[in-house]
C-alpha cells in the first residue's frame, strides 16, 4: 500500500467522452444508496462489504465520508460515475493500492447503465489514473469466471489473464460444514496489466 497519496492523486475528477468520474460528495448519498439498494441481488457476491456498510439510506453519508478519508490517506480511491450530458449517476469505480506497486480496480454499474460501453470508458480513465497520478506499476482486475462481459472489458484495455482462484478459495470450511447447503462461489479470474504498456 502507498503510505501517502502519491503526487497528483489529490481529489480530482476524470472526464471521458461521455462520462465524469469524481470523488463522492455528501449530496450524492441518495443516488449512491439507490443504485446499491436496487442492485443488491446482482452485487451480493462481488461487493458484499459495500452492501453491508450501506444497509439503509441513513448509512450512506457515513460511507461517503469514509471514502473521503480514504482519499486523504491514499488508502482507497473511489469515484462515482456520472453521465456528463444527462448528469445521471451510473455507478462506481475504485482503485485500491496494494503491496509491491500493484493496485486493484473494482467497479459496478446500475442495471440500466449496463451494455452501453460505460464500463469500458470508465476503466480507461482509471487505468490512466492508476499508472499516472497514483504511480502503480501493475493493475489487477478480479472477476468471476462466468462474468464474460467484465472479462471482455478488461481485455479491451490490455489486461491479460494471469490465473484463477479455485471456486472455494476463502471458504475452506465449506465442505466440512454439513449445515451449509449454499453452493461454492464461482472461480475468480485475475487479469493484470503492467505499466510498461501505454496507458490508453
Amino acid at each position: 500500500m502507498f503510505a501517502t497519496p502519491p503526487p497528483g492523486a489529490n481529489l480530482c475528477q476524470l472526464d471521458t467522452e461521455r462520462l465524469r468520474l469524481r470523488p463522492y460528495e455528501a449530496r450524492d448519498a441518495a443516488v449512491f444508496f439507490r443504485v446499491l439498494d436496487e442492485s443488491r441481488a446482482r452485487l451480493q457476491l462481488s461487493f458484499p462489504d459495500r452492501l453491508r456498510s450501506v444497509p439503509t439510506l441513513a448509512a450512506a453519508p457515513t460511507q461517503l465520508a469514509a471514502f473521503a478519508q480514504d482519499w486523504r490517506t491514499g488508502r482507497f480511491y473511489v469515484f462515482g460515475i456520472w453521465h456528463q450530458q444527462t448528469q445521471a449517476y451510473l455507478g462506481d469505480i475504485c482503485l485500491m493500492p496494494q503491496r509491491g506497486g500493484q493496485a486493484e480496480i473494482g467497479y459496478y454499474l446500475a442495471a440500466e447503465a449496463e451494455g452501453q460501453g460505460y464500463a469500458r470508458e470508465a476503466l480507461g480513465a482509471i487505468v490512466r489514473f492508476g499508472f499516472g497520478q497514483v504511480g502503480a506499476t501493475r493493475l489487477l482486475i478480479r472477476c468471476f469466471i462466468d462474468n464474460v462481459r467484465a472479462q471482455q472489458v478488461a481485455r479491451a484495455h490490455g489486461f491479460r489473464l494471469l490465473g484463477e482462484e479455485p471456486a472455494t478459495e476463502g471458504r475452506s470450511w465449506f465442505h466440512f460444514n454439513l449445515w451449509d447447503t449454499s453452493p461454492p462461489l464461482p472461480a475468480i479470474l485475475h487479469f493484470v496489466r503492467e505499466r510498461r504498456q501505454s496507458a490508453t
